[in-house]
């Protein structure tokens, strides 16, 4: 049941009973519910725990399900403030060592950010298809036609309306399903870089990847590897993009072993 979060700025569900222990943030354009089946209630309980024993808050980060999109384009740090919150509410007057983070793609991004500016609410990573690194080989450049729209709409030779047909024509699927102020956010989020963020981690990481991920693939995940000396990578066969779908009992395994290494 969808319940009100940090205050009423999140919306999401809690699983499991007792003080929480892990948050799980999705990747974009999608809910807390890919969790469902690796955190929650109907999942499967591995070598580490019992039913019952890892309670969980599942927000959807702002912009998507139950929760509001921002007012202003947001990137990761800001998404990090709203995720702090949401720690610091479940931690109540008496901090303790901090939640297991779980962050599948959007959502590593914002574990990564929140775990470098609040190590003290952060306990340990999860990781699952999170663009953090630079993708060898790919360019960034957009295509030529968009460029000479973009330059065109700067000098007031293309209006509004055609930088939009433009944009629509040559974005990412991502960026055409988006709408409003989201646009503006992804816009932030794609352009960012990491590299302050996972030099300064201190936790215990563990990478969960799927080898088929076709989105941020394994040679991201082993880059992403050798950037943080604490992580320990584990490559799920067959698994794409969506891993918290495709593979809910390794990404539940992920979870437990952080919970084990810190208890």
């Amino acid at each position: 049941m969808l319940r009100s979060l940090a205050g009423g700025t999140l919306y999401g569900e809690t699983w499991g009973d007792g003080p929480p222990a892990v948050v799980a943030l999705h990747g974009w354009g999608r809910t807390h519910a890919d969790f469902a089946s690796s955190l929650g209630p109907a999942s499967s309980p591995g070598p580490h725990t019992t039913p019952g024993q890892l309670s969980t808050l599942a927000p959807d980060l702002p912009g998507f399900g139950a929760t509001p999109a921002p007012t202003e384009p947001w990137g990761s740090p800001e998404y990090a403030v709203a995720v702090a919150r949401l720690l610091e509410e479940a931690q109540g007057p008496e901090p303790g060592a901090g939640l297991v983070v779980v962050g599948h793609s959007l959502g590593g991004r914002v574990a990564v950010r929140l775990a470098a500016a609040r190590p003290e609410l952060v306990r340990s990573l999860v990781l699952t298809g999170a663009p953090l690194v630079p993708r060898a080989g790919r360019a960034r450049r957009p295509p030529a036609a968009y460029r000479v729209a973009r330059a065109m709409h700067r000098a007031h030779l293309v209006g509004d309306a055609g930088m939009d047909r433009a944009r629509q024509r040559y974005g990412s699927a991502d960026y055409r399903a988006a709408q409003g102020v989201m646009r503006d956010v992804l816009v932030r989020l794609v352009n960012e870089r990491y590299d302050d963020a996972l030099a300064a981690l201190r936790c215990p990481v563990e990478l969960v990847w799927g080898d088929d991920d076709a989105e941020v693939p394994v040679e991201s995940a082993r880059a992403l590897a050798a950037a943080i000396p604490q992580a320990h990578l584990t490559l799920c066969p067959g698994a794409g993009h969506l891993l918290p779908l495709t593979a809910p009992a390794e990404l539940r395994g992920a979870v437990e072993r952080a919970l084990a290494r810190t208890s």
